[in-house]
């Protein structure tokens, strides 16, 4: 096989490559969410107020963006907002968090080296040697392919290891009559992101709640809420 055709075959690799990271750039937001519900009354313009679980966030900025969501949401599937002074007919309460993360490893194998994965496999010759490189990754050399180190110099075949921090964020939102504090509805979502920015999680966590609210009680759903860009 001809050197220039090994090149077309790195080249083709390496665009391959490229285009899978920049599809990632666009990944949706995935939320798993469970609802449950006892007699949560049809919407009828029953009114509403949000409170927060943890009375340390009550009266917050920005937990009272996040309630400013959630209102939006009620408002929109026919509840509203307790006017000041009212006494409301259901108290929503809500918090919200997200974990220190735990490291995630990804390997894609094969990008440096045409033959790698194919007839001859990995580790056709020498052992691999992990060297860390820039933004966390980790390159592991040492897989030659005997066709491309004779003739051609020194072409080793690599397998690009990605190491990245997975943080876990969640949303819970219980919803009770005002009057006995019955129960009406408990709502868990929960996604796993490659960030901890909560001011981009959270609206996406409250749009996955809401997504077919009040949705089948006791069911466990995916929920997929489209990127900023194409909604």
């Amino acid at each position: 096989m001809s050197k220039t055709i090994f090149r077309r075959l790195g080249l083709a690799a390496m665009t391959g490559a490229a285009l899978v990271m920049a599809g990632c750039a666009a990944t949706p937001f995935r939320a798993d969410v469970a609802r449950f519900q006892t007699q949560l009354p049809a919407p009828q313009g029953q009114s509403f107020a949000i409170e927060a679980n943890d009375p340390a966030l009550q009266g917050g900025i920005e937990f009272g963006q996040y309630a400013t969501l959630v209102a939006g949401e009620l408002t929109r599937y026919g509840y509203r907002p307790a006017a000041p002074g009212e006494k409301a007919d259901m108290v929503v309460r809500m918090d919200y968090g997200i974990d220190k993360g735990r490291e995630r490893v990804v390997s894609s194998p094969g990008f440096g080296n045409p033959w790698y994965g194919g007839y001859y496999g990995r580790g056709f010759y020498s052992p691999p040697v992990i060297v860390r490189g820039p933004r966390g990754r980790r390159y592991i050399y040492g897989w030659r392919d005997p066709f491309m180190w004779g003739g051609f110099g020194p072409s080793w075949g690599y397998n690009d290891v990605e190491s990245f921090t997975v943080y876990t964020s969640d949303l819970n939102l219980q919803i009770s009559r005002a009057a006995d504090g019955y129960r009406l509805f408990e709502g868990h979502a929960q996604a796993q992101s490659r960030d901890n920015d909560l001011t981009q999680i959270v609206p996406n966590l409250v749009e996955a709640m809401f997504t077919n609210f009040p949705g089948n009680s006791g069911e466990r759903v995916r929920i997929t809420v489209a990127p900023p860009e194409k909604k």
